[in-house]
């Protein structure tokens, strides 16, 4: 009996039952494809306890619980992630990816593609740093955003605020501002 479960023990030991380092590459790769599929369970093994976002001035540390919140905001409006390019440097990658969703077309950016430099702190994502985006139309999507938030001001201030609610219930109410919008916006 002893041996049988030494075998076994050495077989599976040999075998591979252990988990295999992700190089940073394929680390990237599980993570957008995480994010595609909604699995925050796999999201949450591949980044660092803390991740910091960073979006031109805005820094934004992230816990687990924290980053789970706009996992679940950013779930709302369909989003979806295509890798158009991965390079690696020698601490970091940087990453092209091109993102469609709800949201991006209604400010017209459909698909937003912007390059990041994503790094990392033994082996998880601790940082990712938007960087150019190319083909993006800024000025078209300041227009449409304040385009909404100001008709949603005027026309149903019980929804006023949902532009800086990075919460679930803040993009539900971001979509049903879009679809009010859309809807009403040349009636008399």
């Amino acid at each position: 009996m002893k041996n049988t479960f030494l075998i076994l023990f050495l077989l599976c030991f040999l075998t591979g039952c252990h988990h295999q380092k992700l190089t940073h590459k394929e680390t990237v790769t599980a993570y957008y494809k995480a994010f595609d599929s909604g699995n925050y369970t796999e999201i949450r093994t591949l980044i660092d306890d803390t991740l910091t976002v960073t979006a031109g001035a805005y820094v934004t540390p992230y816990t687990h619980e924290s980053f789970y919140t706009f996992f679940k905001w950013d779930s709302i409006f369909k989003t979806s992630y295509t890798i158009v390019e991965l390079e690696e440097k020698s601490d970091h990658i940087m990453a092209t990816v091109a993102s469609k969703s709800l949201r991006y077309a209604f400010l017209k950016n459909n698909p937003l593609t912007c390059r990041f430099t994503i790094t990392f702190n033994s082996g998880k994502i601790s940082r990712i740093e938007s960087g150019e985006c190319a083909g993006a139309d800024w000025n078209i999507w300041e227009k449409e955003r304040d385009s909404l938030v100001d008709w949603i001001k005027t026309n149903h201030p019980k929804l006023d605020g949902f532009i800086n609610e990075m919460t679930m219930d803040g993009a539900i109410r971001y979509l049903q501002a879009i679809e009010l919008y859309e809807t009403n916006k040349n009636a008399p």
